[in-house]
């Protein structure tokens, strides 16, 4: 969905039909000039679009014998992204060894080291070796970038963000303006079963794409979306993103927390499991009315809005 691709074997997803030539496009004179200007290069350097990027655009430069992947990205109020914030994640990110090593950046402009290597698909994330080691990078993120970030903190509470897109269909006259009520009845619904959590540094957009394996280790990419977050956020998100088996979220849960969880934890857990689909429609509803990217939201949407229905309603079977 929103995806940055280093390695050398990307793939676009289902919903990024005409999203690589759109990139081609916005490969232009003024586009190439930008970056070939950067103070960052030692000499002339080549520049290569790489697929991927609905909130920005990515390259691959080649400094002499060194490659970089460049990201270029404007603030996005509507989908609350900030720069100067994703700035600062990857800069932690990278110290902590989870993510490439941000090497230069300047309002709008990320250089990060190229990580040659195999781009995750939703099938690489259900390997359940592959898992295993996820979890662990997830781990390592949730508690190690909060000390390594130096900037005023993102808080990223998933209901929250619900809202802002509730006014924002509301707003744009949305064609979905019948079921939004409804959805803001759910949402309330599902915070208050929540309740308390715990705080980490989450990512809060664990699409498959967003993990790249080299061959030693895998790393963890992209951060438009990145804040302080429930680490159930991330593992549901991560669960319904890559369609886990409920075994596989089992699994995935108490390799995370170290144990079994009782009742009360797996509802809470399914409840921000159902939140994370919710956002994951009105995201695309929303980018029905504001992208102007050659994507068809609409079909997205469709396919949201009954993932979302069905999880809502084995929630309510189970738990209500």
């Amino acid at each position: 969905m929103r995806q940055c691709y280093h390695g050398s074997n990307y793939f676009i997803s289902t919903i990024q039909t005409g999203n690589a030539r759109t990139q081609l496009s916005m490969m232009n004179e003024t586009t190439e000039s930008k970056i070939a200007r950067l103070e960052y290069w030692k000499s002339a350097v080549e520049i290569e679009p790489m697929g991927g990027g609905m909130t920005n655009l990515n390259f691959k430069v080649t400094d002499g014998n060194q490659e970089y992947a460049v990201r270029l990205g404007d603030d996005d109020p509507v989908h609350l992204i900030s720069r100067q914030n994703e700035t600062e994640c990857c800069r932690a990110a990278g110290e902590s060894g989870v993510s490439p090593e941000l090497m230069y950046s300047e309002p709008g402009v990320l250089v990060v080291r190229f990580i040659a290597g195999r781009v995750f698909d939703e099938t690489d994330v259900r390997d359940e070796g592959n898992l295993s080691r996820i979890v662990e990078l997830l781990r390592r993120f949730h508690q190690e970038i909060p000390q390594k970030f130096r900037q005023v903190p993102v808080m990223f509470w998933v209901f929250q963000v619900l809202r802002h897109y509730q006014h924002l269909l509301k707003e744009g006259n949305s064609r979905y303006r019948d079921r939004l009520t409804e959805f803001a009845g759910i949402a309330a619904t599902l915070e208050k079963i929540i309740g308390k959590v715990n705080i980490v540094f989450g990512h809060n957009d664990l699409l498959a794409s967003n993990f790249i394996d080299d061959g030693e280790k895998i790393w963890l990419i992209d951060f438009d979306y990145a804040g302080f977050n429930s680490p159930l956020f991330d593992l549901s998100n991560l669960a319904s993103n890559n369609e886990l088996t409920a075994d596989q979220e089992i699994m995935m849960t108490e390799d995370y927390f170290g144990s079994s969880r009782n009742r009360e934890h797996w509802r809470s857990y399914y409840a921000m499991k159902c939140a994370s689909l919710l956002r994951e429609t009105l995201w695309s509803m929303v980018s029905e009315i504001h992208s102007e990217l050659d994507i068809d939201f609409s079909a997205y949407t469709a396919k949201n809005i009954e993932r979302f229905d069905q999880a809502f309603d084995e929630f309510q079977s189970e738990y209500q």
